[in-house]
C-alpha cells in the first residue's frame, strides 16, 4: 500500500473505501500511465495514427504470438560453426549437416511442433523462439575425436543451453544418428 502511496489511516468503513479507490487509481490508472505516455513517441511520422487506424496490421510488431515450431525454422535458427574447408574436420562435419536436416524433418513429420521444441529446449533452454532473438545466436558444433567433449564412446548429442549450442556426434548414416539423438535429447 505504501508503493501505491496510500498511508491514510483506517478509522472508519469509509475510509476504507477511500483506500480501495486510492489503490484502484494507483494500479489502473497511475501505474499505465507511463507506458501509454510512451506510445505518444510514435506520432512521430504518423505511426501512432496508421496504428490506431489499422490495429491488426501492427499486431505482430506489439504484441508476441508463440509459432507453432518447424523443421525449416529451427533449421534457420541454428547456425553451424564448421571447421575450416578443405580440412579432414570439415568433410566429417559436411556429412552430418544434412543428416541433422532430414532429422528436423522426420520430428516434424512424426511428432509434429513438439519433438522440435525439446530438441530446441535442449539446446537453449528455451520452449519456444523468443521475440527478441537468443543471445548469443544458436549454433551447432561437432564431437570431434580428440577434443573435450569427446570419448571413445561418444554417440549422443550435448548441448550448452548457456551459449545456445547443440553439439552434434559425428555420425555418417541416418539410422545410427536418429538412434543416437532419440535418447540424447
Amino acid at each position: 500500500m505504501t508503493n501505491a502511496g496510500c498511508v491514510r489511516p483506517l478509522t472508519t468503513i469509509s475510509d476504507r473505501d477511500l483506500l480501495l479507490r486510492d489503490l484502484l487509481m494507483f494500479h489502473v490508472v497511475h501505474q499505465v500511465h507511463g507506458p501509454f505516455q510512451r506510445f505518444e513517441g510514435l506520432k512521430t511520422l504518423g505511426v501512432l495514427g496508421a496504428v490506431k487506424k489499422l490495429p491488426d496490421s501492427f499486431r505482430s510488431w506489439f504484441c508476441h504470438e508463440p509459432q507453432r515450431l518447424t523443421a525449416d525454422m529451427m533449421d534457420d535458427l541454428f547456425t553451424p560453426r564448421l571447421a575450416p574447408k578443405g580440412s579432414n574436420r570439415r568433410r566429417a562435419e559436411d556429412a552430418v549437416i544434412p543428416l541433422c536436416k532430414d532429422y528436423l524433418q522426420d520430428a516434424e513429420d512424426e511428432e509434429g511442433s513438439s519433438k522440435l521444441q525439446n530438441i530446441l529446449v535442449f539446446a537453449t533452454g528455451s520452449n519456444e523462439i523468443r521475440p527478441v532473438g537468443f543471445s548469443p545466436a544458436p549454433s551447432i558444433e561437432f564431437i570431434h575425436e580428440g577434443s573435450e567433449e569427446s570419448s571413445s564412446k561418444q554417440m549422443f548429442p550435448m548441448a550448452s543451453s548457456c551459449i545456445n549450442c547443440l553439439k552434434l556426434p559425428l555420425i555418417t548414416s541416418y539410422e545410427a544418428f536418429k538412434e543416437s539423438m532419440d535418447p540424447g535429447i
